[in-house]
């Protein structure tokens, strides 16, 4: 086996793809039983930011019959559809454990079992390690608490009132969805906040970023202010604060994505959506929030993101992770020989797009490692 995937999303399946199409023999793990398990999770409500035509993993565009920005419906039927037309058949329900050095390969440990390879492919996405933070107070909160992961539509809270921690992309959707369910919603934003219009003057944000790739990251932001400007409006008006950084320094230098505005701004200026700040403390009834103001809410939902931390199933590999267990290298070689990452580091020009990119660079680097090892006929054992 000349390389070993985990996991089955658009990340490993473009991974397979690209292995395939130079020749390369691979396996994709994936410990759910269907591929893109994480995106069938995900909120009823979700659409791509990024415009379908700039979407497709390689090999295979999105079908044209697809709206300019699919649903995460569509999104997931383009998945399977990918998975079938390349017969890219993963092993499912095989939940890896720890992966570790084998001589001048690697061995991936699943379930009791194991497989050498001298490649191998983390492309698990962030999807499993959300982020919940706690308060003083959090058990005495009586109401509904769940992490956004967990949120799939409005109907648990009809009638109720719910505050959305967290104003990123998620949080700016969901806070749209309950109210337009009639949820009376509020939102909580502790900081500073850069949000761009889902298009821009009557092109998609992410064909901008696509646009303006080569562009330094400073100068593409310092061209993009004014219109910026022109488009979101004087969001200090509203109780927000703008950030300092641009979308693109945002994206490059902390490695957190704009939130692209799909009409929650609008509901915020009309008053419709509330915006609070930060949370001090929680209480039985409610939040008791930064400047003293104290509210009650049936439910939170924490939009608070995720931190991915996969150092725990690759532990001792000095010059990986940062401090915090994310991949310093996403689609490229890493300190490790045979060892990548897709899909893990956010992108300016789109996630989907970005993958793509990165899985074929991959796989043209593990058949680099393969001719230089001599290891194309590697032994391997799964069971």
């Amino acid at each position: 086996m000349d390389a070993i995937i985990i996991g089955g999303g658009p990340a490993g399946l473009a991974c397979a793809f690209g292995m395939r199409r130079l020749g390369l023999s691979a396996v994709i793990l994936e410990k759910a039983e269907t591929v893109a398990s994480a995106w069938r999770r995900h909120y009823d409500c979700l659409h791509l930011h990024t415009e379908r035509a700039h979407s497709g993993l390689p090999g295979m565009p999105m079908p044209q019959s697809y709206p300019i920005f699919p649903s995460r419906a569509q999104v997931v039927e383009y998945f399977e559809s990918y998975a079938d037309r390349f017969d890219l058949r993963p092993a499912y329900r095989a939940n890896v454990s720890r992966i570790r050095r084998h001589g001048a390969g690697w061995l991936v440990e699943a379930d009791g079992n194991s497989m050498v390879s001298p490649n191998v492919v983390v492309a698990t996405g962030w999807a499993d390690f959300p982020y919940v933070p706690t308060w003083p107070g959090s058990d005495e909160f009586r109401g509904s608490l769940v992490h956004s992961s967990a949120y799939r539509n409005a109907a648990p809270y009809r009638g109720k009132r719910a505050l959305v921690v967290g104003y990123g992309n998620s949080g700016a959707e969901i806070a749209l969805d309950l109210f337009r369910s009639g949820v009376d919603t509020a939102l909580s934003v502790r900081g500073p906040v850069q949000i761009m219009p889902l298009k821009l003057f009557g092109v998609p944000s992410a064909t901008w970023g696509i646009a303006q790739r080569r562009i330094p990251a400073r100068l593409a932001d310092r061209l993009n202010r004014p219109l910026l400007l022109l488009a979101t409006g004087r969001i200090e008006k509203v109780g927000l604060r703008r950030a300092a950084k641009g979308p693109r320094r945002l994206v490059e230098e902390d490695g957190r994505s704009p939130v692209i505005d799909v009409g929650t701004l609008a509901r915020i200026r009309d008053g419709s959506i509330k915006v609070r700040g930060g949370i001090d403390r929680l209480a039985s009834a409610g939040v008791v929030f930064s400047d003293g103001r104290a509210e009650n809410f049936d439910a939170i939902i924490l939009a608070t993101g995720f931190r991915p931390d996969l150092r725990k199933i690759a532990p001792d590999l000095p010059g990986v992770f940062d401090a915090t267990g994310r991949p310093l290298a996403s689609g490229r070689a890493t300190s490790e020989l045979g060892l990548y990452f897709c899909g893990i580091i956010a992108s300016p020009a789109g996630q989907l797009r970005e993958i793509g990119i990165e899985a074929l660079r991959i796989a043209k680097l593990a058949k680099q490692r393969l001719e230089a090892v001599g290891a194309t006929n590697a032994a391997s054992r799964f069971d």
